[in-house]
């Protein structure tokens, strides 16, 4: 299965590399089994995305600006309202990355 590296630049994902990178500076890692850990997290992410999250939300804001590259799209969105069936949110500022499925599977 092939994934994307979209959640390393998320806090969880940031963390972990950071812990990673101290671990392979100290000699408690090999930086190959570090890389490992990192494909691994990248697969468990994507799995969890697809099978645990149920849940829907919709976003309306100012879409100020957007780009397609790479078959990646970015939209950066300002004073968004995200809204869920339980709750609703006002963000200031918020980026979204979205990536074809598709070119998962291939």
């Amino acid at each position: 299965m092939a994934t994307f590296e979209l959640y390393r630049r998320s806090t969880i994902g940031m963390c972990l590399t950071e812990t990673l990178d101290e671990m392979v500076q100290n000699g408690t890692l090999s930086p190959e089994l570090a890389i490992q850990v990192l494909v691994q997290f990248d697969k468990s992410m994507t799995e969890a995305l697809e099978t645990h999250v149920k849940s829907k939300v919709s976003i309306k804001g100012h879409l100020h600006t957007y780009r397609f590259c790479d078959n990646v799209w970015t939209f950066m969105l300002q004073d968004a309202l995200f809204k869920t069936e339980e709750c609703q949110e006002n963000v200031g500022r918020v980026k979204i990355v979205a990536c074809d499925s598709k070119l998962l599977t291939q």
